[in-house]
């Protein structure tokens, strides 16, 4: 049994003596704000507010800590796009449920919460969409990768991560598999939840072609097999009605399983590197992806 009033002194304890580091050395603690929002026998979660350079915003996230990250230092890390969509899944309850049976071993889970310009902020950060949309994917990796990783770093303490893996939902996913293809080095772990993976440079009616223009899965195309990387996908059978090129399956899944086609080219294949579940009832929303979540959270443990 966890002490909590023992485990939760210890980490403000870390707390202090980073702050005192920081200060040492010239470095901000980039907090605008902190706010313990819960507490539960496994873990509390906070949320802070961190400003960006790179977006020009405050960025609200929050943090669902492990409370054995202050007897450990391996464990693993999981961002979220859209984390503002977590409170409705229960993500904290799913999550301390499994810490408690030991079902998975000890995760910081980050949710990010996305900004007003959300169109702009997600999507792939090397080429915009046919409408311009994507403008800030670059930014956003930036935000990610130099400012809220180093955050997480010197917040709590961490010298390194057993593994790091990023999520999401819709184009929360399609930004999520942008920054993780992009940086094989830093991440090994990428769910895609009804991921918006028909991000394209043309529109269906300016000579747009599957094979050429959609814009992830030729990022894949011209990519090579990297060892390590994982990739968890998920849509429902009624995420959408669409059906762009009439052969009876919507786009969201033709999109997943032509992308799923593209990574075994490069060579993934087996169910530990690739999981692909779709949901004959599941719709584009947050209660489809809730069901899902806890067996992505026990397919990445493994």
């Amino acid at each position: 049994m966890i002490d909590l009033r023992r485990s939760l002194y210890k980490l403000n304890q870390f707390r202090k003596k980073n702050a005192i580091i920081n200060k040492y050395h010239g470095v901000g603690t980039l907090i605008f704000d902190r706010m313990v929002r819960k507490e539960l026998s496994n873990i509390i979660v906070e949320q802070k507010t961190i400003p960006s350079a790179f977006l020009n915003r405050y960025v609200i996230v929050d943090f669902y800590v492990p409370l054995e990250i202050v007897e450990l230092n391996n464990f693993s890390l999981l961002l979220i796009n859209d984390g503002q969509d977590l409170d409705e899944m229960n993500f904290s309850e799913m999550l301390n449920q499994f810490l408690k049976a030991n079902e998975i071993d000890p995760l910081l889970s980050v949710g990010i919460h996305c900004g007003r310009d959300r169109k702009n902020e997600y999507g792939t950060a090397k080429v915009l969409d046919y409408q311009g949309l994507g403008a800030k994917a670059k930014a956003y990796q930036q935000f990610v990768l130099e400012e809220l990783l180093p955050f997480i770093y010197s917040q709590y303490g961490v010298e390194h991560f057993k593994q790091k893996a990023f999520a999401g939902f819709s184009l929360g996913g399609l930004s999520a598999i942008d920054i993780v293809w992009n940086n094989p080095d830093i991440f090994s772990i990428i769910g895609v939840f009804s991921g918006s993976l028909w991000w394209r440079t043309k529109s269906l009616e300016d000579d747009y072609n599957d094979d050429t223009d959609r814009i992830m899965h030729q990022q894949i195309r011209d990519g090579k097999y990297h060892k390590g990387l994982r990739f968890y996908f998920t849509t429902g059978s009624l995420d959408e009605t669409a059906d762009r090129n009439n052969n009876g399956v919507i786009d969201s899944i033709d999109d997943t399983l032509e992308l799923i086609k593209e990574l075994k080219s490069l060579g993934y294949g087996s169910e530990f590197e690739i999981k692909y579940v779709n949901l004959e009832d599941g719709r584009h929303d947050v209660q489809t992806w809730a069901r899902v979540m806890p067996e992505f959270l026990l397919w990445q443990n493994r």
